[in-house]
């Protein structure tokens, strides 16, 4: 289980756990030591088997736009079960939501040592690109190679983006965010290009108010912006309507777009078009004409609460090559 550390004193405990078992990596102690003090102060996060420690991962940042992955150590004997990717992407998906630009990370240049072989091969699995060496960073026996990673392309993107169902603070979303985020909706592709999805953007805090008092039980209520979801039954061929598949990769792509721009959201759909029929209650406010179905909302804010990814298969399990098994 991956759980965020927030005691400074068990940061430290687990950190000097972990690192004086890997002295292969962590053999000079004034390094080391350091390592552990800074661990206090750091976005810290670490894998447990029950009570045992198996690895952390502790974050650093270094610019506006820019988190170090400062140093992770996971336990020999725990080696190739997935516990580093796993810490990482929890640490991936912080630096995402905190609206970070890159990640990168220092390690000895490949060729120099066996074990940090295996750990540049790691580091490059999980999507680092090299960036340079710097060969007096730290000494000549031990050239520093700096590795770096794109939180914003759109494999980060989709890789870090989950569901968010917490608070919202209470910043004004600008209205030209807002327009990107509709403009990826539109820019979807749709059967046939029917054109079937349409979106109402909100961010008046009137109307906003009154479209959450038809929300019960009440969702989003803290949003500061909203993105209202319509579609219409146009068949595209013969008697084939696919506004639902128009109207699912809008939303996607709007996700997708809230994300990288530093928000977060959640689809919004069962909630709303279920016997009650928010949704037509929903469009009563926005004077939503006739022919037009409300079918989703999409809240936009940034994100009061701390969350993490949630847990899923293993890829190997879903993903199948030429034939199933």
């Amino acid at each position: 289980m991956i759980r965020f550390i927030e005691a400074a004193a068990e940061r430290t405990a687990i950190a000097r756990e972990i690192l004086e078992a890997l002295t292969d990596w962590f053999e000079v102690e004034e390094s080391r030591e350091q390592y552990i003090a800074d661990s206090a102060q750091q976005p810290f996060w670490a894998s447990f088997d029950g009570d045992t420690a198996e690895g952390f991962l502790c974050l650093k940042e270094t610019g506006k736009a820019t988190v170090e992955l400062a140093v992770m150590g996971v336990r020999k004997e725990c080696h190739r079960k997935g516990i580093g990717r796993k810490l990482f992407a929890a640490a991936k998906d912080y630096a995402s939501r905190k609206g970070y630009d890159f990640v990168q990370v220092k390690t000895v240049r490949s060729g120099v040592y066996a074990d940090y072989d295996i750990t540049n091969e790691f580091y490059k699995s999980l999507g680092f690109k090299e960036l340079e060496v710097l060969p007096d960073y730290w000494d000549e026996a031990n050239p520093c190679q700096i590795y770096v990673m794109a939180l914003k392309s759109a494999l980060g993107t989709i890789s870090t983006r989950h569901s968010y169902r917490g608070a919202f603070l209470q910043e004004t979303v600008p209205e030209e965010d807002l327009l990107a985020i509709a403009r990826a909706g539109i820019d979807a592709p749709s059967g046939c290009n029917k054109q079937t999805t349409d979106v109402i953007v909100v961010n008046d805090p009137e109307v906003l108010a009154r479209l959450k008092e038809q929300i019960d039980p009440p969702v989003a209520n803290t949003a500061p912006a909203m993105i209202v979801v319509l579609t219409r039954r146009i068949n595209a061929y013969r008697d084939k309507c696919f506004a639902v598949q128009d109207y699912s990769a809008a939303i996607e792509n709007m996700l997708l777009a809230i994300v990288e721009l530093g928000y977060q959201s959640c689809w919004y759909e069962g909630h709303i078009t279920d016997d009650d029929r928010i949704c037509d209650k929903i469009a009563a406010v926005l004077n939503v004409p006739e022919g037009y179905d409300v079918v989703c909302i999409l809240p936009v804010g940034k994100a009061a609460d701390d969350f993490h990814a949630p847990s899923k298969r293993p890829f190997e399990e879903r993903v199948h090559f030429n034939k199933w098994g």
